[in-house]
């Protein structure tokens, strides 16, 4: 698999992570109080990694474009 290809992967997770976001969020208004809690932690989860997703797929896509900047996070 080619970075080009890794990158579309990313994508398309970061947006299967989208929807489901959307999903829980519509969720927690009427979530018994009880589950709310738990509702706010997936929430809160989900919404780290599809940040992460994005910023995976933007280094992947331009990972050998010459002066691209690699974030500091995901090199060694």
């Amino acid at each position: 698999m080619t970075l080009a290809e890794m990158s579309k992967e990313y994508h398309q997770s970061a947006r299967q992570l989208r929807i489901r976001l959307r999903e829980l969020r519509q969720m927690l208004p009427t979530a018994a109080p009880q589950y709310r809690a738990v509702l706010r932690h997936r929430i809160y989860t989900l919404t780290v990694m599809q940040h992460q997703m994005y910023e995976l797929e933007h280094l992947t896509a331009h990972y050998y474009e010459r002066g691209f900047y690699r974030d500091r996070k995901y090199t060694l």
